[in-house]
């Protein structure tokens, strides 16, 4: 497949590009800072062409409020790729809006830490713009609560807006397994049109 991937340079980024090159997808891998520079705002002319587009980029940690400039580049990228005629559009989400109780979400849990606040609700707020969107199949896909570097298993649940937790009461995934369900949704398109989490 023709994948389109935003946010090449991040951990998640880097990783979701290696997967899907080790399966033969033809994949362009682009951000504002790597060496193959490409912003969201231009999406409309990048992802002409392209079979799916992936967007790992995260809201801006520059000590502003997060959820204005990261609405505003989520707005371009589905202005973008239906302007380009892409069907298909796959996000790397957040996990703070995932519920851990019926009407909790996690970012409004006490216990949430504090510096990843206001990343979490700004993710929170794409999230629902994504769900208003029925001309792109659009999925959303949040990792657990917890995600880094660490073993390829190739093996993961995926539930869809609660928190997966394993036996032991943690939230976890590695950030390669992680890509695996990513490049696995790329695939097989399960999803089309809903936010699904990742974790063991």
């Amino acid at each position: 497949m023709k994948i389109l991937l935003f946010g090449a340079t991040g951990m998640v980024g880097q990783r979701i590009v290696t997967e899907l090159r080790n399966r033969g997808n033809d994949v362009t891998a682009l951000s504002r800072s790597g060496p193959d520079k490409g912003d969201v705002a231009d999406t409309a002319t990048l992802a002409r062409g392209y079979d799916v587009v992936i967007s790992a980029i995260a809201p801006p940690r520059d000590g502003t409020e997060p959820a204005p400039p990261f609405l505003a580049a989520n707005r371009a990228l589905i202005d973008g790729v239906r302007k380009a005629g892409v069907r298909r559009l796959i996000v790397v989400g957040g996990a703070g809006s995932l519920q851990v109780a019926p009407g909790l979400d996690l970012v409004d849990t006490p216990d949430f830490p504090e510096m990843y606040k206001k990343e979490s609700l700004a993710a929170r707020e794409v999230l629902k713009l994504y769900r208003e969107v029925d001309d792109v199949d659009w999925t959303y896909v949040s990792p657990a609560a917890e995600i880094g570097p660490g073993e390829r298993t190739g093996v993961y649940r995926i539930g869809g807006d609660q928190l997966l937790t394993d036996a032991r009461g943690r939230s976890y995934i590695s950030a390669e397994d992680f890509a695996v369900a990513i490049a696995d949704e790329v695939e097989n398109g399960a999803h089309p049109r809903k936010r699904i989490t990742v974790a063991y």
